[in-house]
């Protein structure tokens, strides 16, 4: 008897937002990953110093927290392809790439027949029939460099409206003191083992009346977004949102960050000792790509 179930092509849903769109692509020992904003107000001067400056805190390059070797490595810097004039916006999408120039495929060579405990190595197999094993592809936090540069220029976006997006490391594993982060990290490292951590991340200027109720709740599609990032396992709003509509407040929410699945000490590699020390300006750029979306913003 033939089997009612079909095995459809799988989809790959890459693209988040209704008004202004980002999509992604590429993967972490690819050749480049990169994205396309588009829904982007014309006559908007860029401003590229803030996406480096961003790009740079995702890199780690800013602060003194102990991150990853590739992090220290590989200079993130983008080729702009389309939707610009003179860093200009021109209302068309705006295409860009970050090239992998440290990428390292022969650093995961050995784990190309393995299935890595808390990674997504087996369902991806299982979904595609096939996965890229160098670093994880899709699934390694590498993709996020290209939120990075889209939100940070919602970012931009919001700010020309008052809005800001404001995100910090306020927790490593139960130490909630900063000034002692450095030395818990660093003893991490040494271990060979990894540790989580929350981000939280306040956004102040939203108007009351923004956002919508019910099923599209203005805490929903924060969640929604900031649950996408890699190794992001809860989301908590603290303030600002009523019913799903802004009341005008300061909208606070936390999120958490689960150790690193791979233990440099097991596998080798370049891994992050704490994904969350990172993740902070990814947690901005995916709230202020929501904002800048349920604002339908106008130039």
């Amino acid at each position: 008897m033939r089997s009612l179930f079909v095995k459809f092509v799988p989809k790959a849903m890459n693209t988040i937002g209704k008004h202004i769109r980002f999509t992604d692509f590429g993967e972490s020992h690819g050749v480049a990953v990169g994205g396309v904003l588009d829904g982007v107000p014309s006559r908007f001067k860029i401003d590229f110093d803030a996406i480096q400056h961003d790009l740079d805190r995702r890199a780690g390059r800013t602060g003194d927290l102990a991150v990853s070797a590739r992090a220290k490595e590989e200079r993130d810097e983008v080729e702009w392809l389309s939707g610009l004039l003179d860093g200009v916006t021109l209302g068309s999408p705006i295409a860009y790439i970050i090239r992998n120039t440290d990428a390292r495929a022969e650093d995961y060579e050995a784990l190309k027949d393995v299935y890595r405990e808390g990674h997504a190595d087996w369902v991806y197999e299982q979904k595609y029939g096939i996965r890229d094993y160098r670093g994880g592809g899709r699934a390694s936090a590498r993709e996020t460099v290209a939120r990075v540069v889209a939100g940070s220029i919602a970012k931009q976006l919001l700010a020309q409206q008052g809005i800001r997006v404001e995100g910090a490391l306020v927790q490593v594993g139960d130490e909630t003191n900063p000034a002692n982060f450095k030395a818990l990290l660093e003893q991490i490292r040494e271990e060979g083992t990894s540790i989580g951590g929350i981000v939280e991340c306040r956004i102040k200027g939203v108007p009351a009346g923004i956002g919508e109720p019910i099923f599209d709740k203005l805490q929903a599609r924060l969640a929604y977004a900031i649950m996408s990032i890699n190794g992001c396992r809860s989301f908590a709003y603290e303030g600002g949102i009523v019913g799903g509509i802004s009341d005008g407040g300061e909208i606070v929410f936390r999120c958490r960050f689960k150790a690193t699945a791979t233990k440099m000490k097991e596998y080798g590699g370049r891994h992050d000792v704490c994904i969350a020390v990172r993740a902070v300006p990814v947690v901005e750029a995916m709230a202020a790509l929501v904002l800048a979306d349920v604002k339908e913003l106008k130039s």
